[in-house]
């Protein structure tokens, strides 16, 4: 069953965006990872990671990895249910324009 379709704020900015749609697709990522693959800074990747917290959206754990402390992020259950909604009304949405997708203007 996925999500009725929702536009959420939260997720719809697009770092916030890009890093629910890693992290839908494995358990867990670690920090450095995401940040990389986003191409942001620490802190504003700390910054959208803190938006998702508030939101119930991800879970951050610390563990230990050669001997570094790693940031490890996973999407809750509500964060996977939020994204599923969203990227449902996203396609809704663009659904919408579909018949013109891909025809030249006319005029």
């Amino acid at each position: 069953m996925s999500a009725a379709p929702v536009f959420d704020a939260v997720i719809h900015a697009p770092g916030r965006l890009q890093i629910c749609a890693i992290l839908s697709g494995v358990d867990d990522a670690e920090f450095a990872m995401v940040r990389d693959a986003i191409k942001v800074s620490d802190s504003v990747m700390s910054k959208h990671l803190k938006q998702l917290e508030e939101a119930g959206y991800v879970k951050l754990s610390k563990a230990a990895e050669n001997g570094r402390q790693r940031t490890w992020i996973s999407l809750t259950s509500t964060g996977r249910k939020a994204f599923a909604g969203h990227v449902a009304e996203l396609q809704r949405l663009a659904a919408l324009t579909a018949p013109t997708l891909g025809q030249g203007f006319s005029g």
